[in-house]
């Protein structure tokens, strides 16, 4: 599985919405569940961003697809980064020659 970071921010309906944004949460759980990934933290945010989940997805098209999912209910947007862990960090870090 791969991870990926998502940054998340409430459109002007999301935050108008706002006691709803738990069931949403919710419902985004099981959407991504039953693409195959899962939420592995999720966390309401200060700054720039309002939340950020740290989810795993079976590759990129899943993920962009949950991203896309998620965009097209109003309420978020979204910024997805992929992470590697530390062991291919060093992988490719060390591939450099």
């Amino acid at each position: 599985m791969t991870t990926y970071i998502m940054l998340i921010s409430w459109t002007e309906q999301g935050i108008k919405n706002l006691r709803d944004s738990p069931r949403r949460l919710d419902i985004a759980k099981k959407e991504l569940e039953e693409m195959g990934g899962a939420f592995r933290a999720f966390y309401l945010t200060m700054g720039e961003w309002d939340m950020v989940a740290i989810c795993e997805a079976p590759d990129d098209a899943v993920a962009a697809r949950f991203a896309l999912q998620l965009g097209m209910t109003s309420n978020v947007r979204t910024r997805t980064l992929k992470a590697f862990p530390e062991a291919a960090y060093r992988e490719i870090i060390a591939s450099l020659g």
